[in-house]
């Protein structure tokens, strides 16, 4: 008589209790490991990243009689050869929009205060000296938790990944990653897809489909969104003739990943700067006229093509997700927030399914299976 495996129970099978232990240990190991290395994982995270970005175009050129390596080598050197170049373009005129900022950053302050001092006088007249003693209280308390709040993030990002070893890590490493994950990317598939459980593979398989689908949808699309704000906004910001124009309109371009705060952000720092720099309304009103034919082109032709309405994941679900991603494990959380947030959404949803059909909702015996 042979003995029960080593996941088995003494009887030779587990029973839902503990399968449901060891599921929840699985996750629970995974996760501690996840943080205990979350210092050394960056390279590696944004690797698995790339790699999925790029695996549709290698299985295109593998279908037209590539092999697999050459495909992913030149996939590989490729995409690392369009970001170096963008680098070389996108550095110097960051370098030069920054030392204009540098230089006119007294003529700032001085523009700043000359519109901030009738609103100033005009509060005097309304108010009480109490009243302006407590004002100025309280400004002065926000500020200094605005600034603590940013020296901790920038203290935070340094720890947590943009430190100088972890940046030299993710030049140096991230491509090789990509390139062996890349090029083993259907096998690995096919290894872990040989690891399910059998009884359950069926419906494995499926709700694996339904997260893939969403993470193309959203990650794919919303990336490609994402650079092509970030050209237009660089490029007609700059055209426009605001100071650090490109930079700006870079930063609200990428940050169109996070659902109207990125744009938000953009225009608000934008109008800013233009009040600073004195260009009056017609540069405020150009720059407002930038964010309109943005958020137009964005909203009615980007978005609903290259993303679509398939993806499911709610914009306040993805800024959580985010946000939770960054306090938990730094800039590798902030990579790992949105497959986890589309996990936990098809895993929710398959859950409330199961949950509908069950005789905990009916309060009888649960309905057949559709």
């Amino acid at each position: 008589m042979s003995e029960p495996a080593l996941f088995d129970g003494p009887a030779g099978g587990m029973t839902p209790g503990q399968r449901l232990r060891f599921w929840l240990t699985c996750a629970g190991v995974f996760i501690l490991l996840l943080w205990l290395l979350r210092g050394v994982l960056l390279p590696f995270v944004a690797g698995m990243a790339a790699a999925y970005f790029l695996d549709p175009l290698a299985d295109r050129l593998e279908a037209r009689g590539l092999s697999r390596t050459l495909a992913t080598s030149a996939i590989t050197l490729g995409f690392f050869a369009l970001v170096i170049l963008g680098l070389m373009v996108v550095v110097p005129v960051v370098e030069q929009q920054s030392l204009t900022f540098i230089e006119r950053v007294p003529s700032y302050v001085l523009a700043l205060r000359d519109r901030a001092t009738p609103l100033l006088d005009e509060l005097r007249q309304r108010m009480s000296a109490d009243q302006i003693q407590r004002l100025q209280g309280a400004i002065g308390s926000y500020a200094g938790t605005a600034v603590g709040w940013v020296a901790g993030l920038v203290r935070d990002l340094l720890k947590g990944g943009i430190a100088v070893v972890s940046l030299l890590s993710l030049v140096f490493i991230t491509p090789v990653v990509t390139f062996y994950l890349l090029r083993d990317w259907d096998r690995i598939v096919a290894t872990i897809d040989g690891w399910l459980p059998r009884p359950h593979a069926a419906t494995i398989r499926a709700e694996m489909g339904k997260i893939d689908a969403t993470l193309a949808g959203f990650v794919r699309g919303q990336a490609t969104v994402c650079f092509s704000l970030a050209a237009f906004y660089g490029l007609a910001l700059t055209v426009c003739g605001l100071d650090l124009g490109f930079l700006i309109g870079a930063a609200t371009g990428l940050g169109a990943f996070v659902p109207y705060v990125g744009m938000l952000v953009g225009l608000v720092t934008s109008l800013i700067m233009a009040t600073a720099q004195g260009g009056g309304w017609p540069l405020i009103g150009a720059v407002c006229v930038v964010f309109v034919i943005g958020n137009l082109i964005e909203g009615y032709g980007l978005t609903p093509k290259l993303v679509g309405d398939r993806v499911g994941l709610h914009p306040v679900w993805i800024i959580f997700s985010l946000l939770a991603g960054g306090a938990l494990f730094g800039f590798v959380g902030i990579l790992l927030s949105v497959p986890t947030a589309a996990v936990i959404g098809v895993v929710t949803r398959f859950a409330l399914q199961r949950y509908l059909r069950s005789s905990l909702y009916h309060g009888t015996e649960a309905p057949p299976e559709p």
